[in-house]
């Protein structure tokens, strides 16, 4: 028997019905009969500082959990604010619906105050932007927009009209949105041309991305029936590096030697859901394999031989049982070694007396050490993500997360945030940049307010510093890259944290114990040295070039270390 319903709880039951636990947003006149139906639901309202946070806390959530998540803004400025946190979330395949109120049908296309076209503003991050125009058919566009996201794996856009949220209808017809769990599967010509191509590589390679991360002990198998080295993706460090002999780590500007030079020296590559978006960093004369479910991403990165459009996990376990096992491992030796060299080499730990700067990578290290075995890291984009991807170590419980896709500054407390909601018996760990904190700071207050314990680490330079460093690699000297600080640690602990400030690194390793144990949100500001250079896989003399020319321009007007320093400091040391 059909019930009348404001259109606004009808959203708030299947949203509920999909199976979301809480949305995050700021309130405002179009969204409170959406907030009302919330206050009266098993959703939970977490009331964020700004909107971009609560996009980059949904999304997060979304991504890690594999769980649909909400976020939620007034019409004009307030749900134009989640922009750049929608961006992120669907760039990451993490299923987020945004409820994107508008005002009154009756005043739109009147050039009303405030009035914002929301469907030409997400169309282009989303995979489903739709206005809902007829309360009789908001059902039914609410439980599209929910399939979409789960199944595409993408933010969905309903953009809610005031006066059709308020609207009473009979609720009729009701579908209970579900997620798919089939996979698309390869044909056995497929796979027999996949082992037929593999049965004449020499040396095999296996290159694996977050496509990956649902099979990790297929991925194992294979590489055990291959003698092939795995190098994998930032974003597949989770599910590849743990329990894995034949792990070689990533390549690229994050990478070790063992990763880069494996790829670049195979003569077989298998490219296993992977997007990696630098072509330099593929091997220039190889066969390769590309497995990918999007037919769209075979061949866009890179010429391949065969592309296959298929699930990982169900073409590994079809494919493993074609293949002849070899027993040829110098290849694989070899890498695997240097990639073990590297990582001894990244794991020294660099203390530096005190009246020294900190390196980032002591910190880092000195997180990973203390931390839980079962804690989430994010990290800032720029150097942040960098020493989170080389020095957290992953175990199959922990999990990493930074915006390796889209790229944004500020992305890291906030999805802590949304982490921490997610897990509230978990142990969420925020690498920050100065420049990124800064960006979003008032959404510290979010931290208190809903008692969120999120652990902060900011690695505080006084500087925009990936910025400079990719100046100084340009042969510049930095322009505009400073950033005059006041005390950060004072600001958190007068907004509720535990804070710490450090200076001097012989302090380090026992506020960092003491940090993490904290009961409550906990605040750690140190004062790390802004001359870190990240050391590419291999330098190259325009690498050299770069910074020699660098130090001269700046040695010049007064300022920066002198070449010899720099090497000392940065190349030899390591």
């Amino acid at each position: 028997m059909a019930t009348k319903k404001r259109v606004a709880q009808i959203l708030i039951d299947v949203l509920s019905e999909a199976g979301a636990k809480h949305c995050y947003g700021v309130v405002g006149d179009t969204l409170n009969y959406v907030t009302e139906a919330i206050y009266h639901s098993d959703i939970e309202w977490i009331h964020v500082r700004h909107e971009e946070a609560g996009a980059f806390a949904a999304g997060a959530e979304a991504f890690v959990s594999d769980r649909l998540t909400v976020c939620a803004g007034s019409c004009g400025p307030g749900s134009l604010h989640f922009i750049n946190g929608i961006y992120e979330a669907n760039r990451n395949g993490a299923p987020v619906v945004l409820i994107a109120s508008q005002l009154a049908t009756d005043t739109l296309g009147s050039d009303f105050p405030q009035e914002v076209d929301f469907v030409s503003v997400y169309q282009s991050c989303s995979v489903f932007c739709q206005q809902v125009i007829n309360p009789q058919s908001a059902r039914r566009v609410f439980t599209e927009a929910v399939q979409t996201a789960i199944n595409k794996r993408g933010v969905a856009v309903i953009i809610l009209p005031v006066d059709i949220s308020k609207a009473e209808v009979e609720d009729r017809n009701i579908v209970v949105p579900k997620q798919t769990a089939s996979a698309l599967t390869p044909t056995q010509d497929e796979l027999q041309q996949v082992a037929a191509l593999l049965a004449k590589g020499g040396n095999i390679g296996i290159y694996a991305g977050i496509g990956c991360r649902y099979c990790h002990d297929e991925l194992v198998t294979l590489a055990q029936a291959l003698k092939a080295p795995i190098a994998h993706t930032s974003r597949a460090k989770d599910f590849i590096e743990y329990d894995n002999p034949y792990n070689v780590g990533m390549t690229g500007m994050f990478g070790t030697k063992g990763g880069f030079e494996m790829i670049k020296s195979c003569d077989t590559l298998l490219v296993l859901g992977c997007g990696f978006a630098w072509s330099q960093f593929y091997p220039d004369n190889a066969t390769i394999i590309q497995v990918d479910h999007d037919a769209t991403r075979i061949g866009l990165r890179h010429p391949v031989d065969f592309g296959l459009v298929a699930d990982v996990k169900a073409t590994l376990q079809a494919l493993i049982p074609l293949l002849i096992p070899r027993q040829e491992r110098t290849f694989l030796d070899k890498y695997v070694e240097l990639y073990q060299k590297a990582v001894a080499k990244l794991d020294k730990k660099m203390v530096v007396s005190s009246h020294q700067l900190i390196h980032p990578q002591y910190l880092v290290d000195l997180l990973d050490h203390y931390a839980d075995d079962d804690a989430i890291f994010t990290a800032d984009v720029g150097s942040a993500m960098v020493w989170l991807s080389r020095h957290i170590h992953v175990n199959g419980k922990r999990r990493t997360l930074s915006s390796l896709k889209h790229g944004s500054m500020a992305n890291a407390m906030p999805q802590a945030l949304g982490l921490q909601k997610a897990y509230p018996d978990r142990q969420v760990i925020s690498i920050s940049g100065d420049g990124g904190l800064a960006m979003l700071l008032g959404d510290l207050l979010t931290a208190v307010q809903e008692q969120l314990p999120i652990k902060i680490a900011v690695l505080n330079n006084h500087s925009l510093n990936f910025v400079e460093l990719e100046q100084k690699q340009e042969g510049l000297v930095e322009r505009y890259t400073d950033l005059t600080n006041p005390n950060l640690a004072k600001i958190a602990e007068s907004i509720g944290f535990g804070a710490w400030q450090i200076t001097d690194a012989n302090e380090l390793e026992n506020a960092v114990q003491e940090f993490l144990a904290y009961d409550g949100p906990a605040f750690l500001d140190v004062h790390t040295s802004a001359n870190e250079l990240i050391m590419p896989p291999t330098i190259t003399l325009e690498n050299v070039k770069g910074m020699a020319l660098y130090s001269a321009k700046a040695t010049l007007e007064g300022k920066g270390l002198d070449f010899i320093d720099l090497i000392k400091d940065n190349f030899l040391k390591k």
